[in-house]
């Protein structure tokens, strides 16, 4: 009897050893995601297109989370995290915008802000718990929009 108990907690072991390199490389394809927009920024001298590229970023990363949350596919002890992710992301983009009691970011300063935003993002992305499926949905979501 205490044979098959032991074999499920080693089953359960095992699947989350062989958990953490998939969870990580979906973290790393986020963090890609995120370092084509900051060389993106860097690459473009026009302001206005700077603005567009991180806006249209942190929307792709938005509207991501959004499908995935409308279709039900995040347990409920994720979503308070997930909500929290989301509200980062708006922030940045009224920060961006100079909107919701920001002040917008110069168009000096544009390049700089792009990386500040993106290690701000991977940090919250990090910190959020987002589940293997969560995490590999957000990505296919991406790869679709953009």
């Amino acid at each position: 009897m205490i044979m098959p108990n032991v074999r499920a907690i080693a089953a359960l072991l095992v699947l989350g050893f062989l958990a953490l390199p998939v969870q990580a490389q979906q973290t790393n394809q986020i963090k890609k995601y995120l370092g084509e927009t900051v060389a993106s920024v860097r690459a473009t001298p026009d302001p206005v297109q700077k603005r567009e590229i991180l806006n249209q970023s942190l929307n792709n990363l938005s509207k991501a989370i959004d499908r995935i949350e409308s279709a039900g596919l995040i347990p409920a002890e994720e979503r308070a995290g997930m909500e929290v992710f989301e509200s980062t992301l708006q922030d940045k983009r009224d920060e961006l915008a100079g909107v919701n009691g920001f002040t917008r970011i110069p168009d000096s300063k544009l390049d700089s802000y792009s990386s500040y935003v993106m290690q701000d993002v991977e940090q919250a992305a990090e910190t959020v718990t987002i589940s293997l499926v969560a995490a590999l949905l957000i990505i296919i979501i991406l790869i679709l929009i953009v």
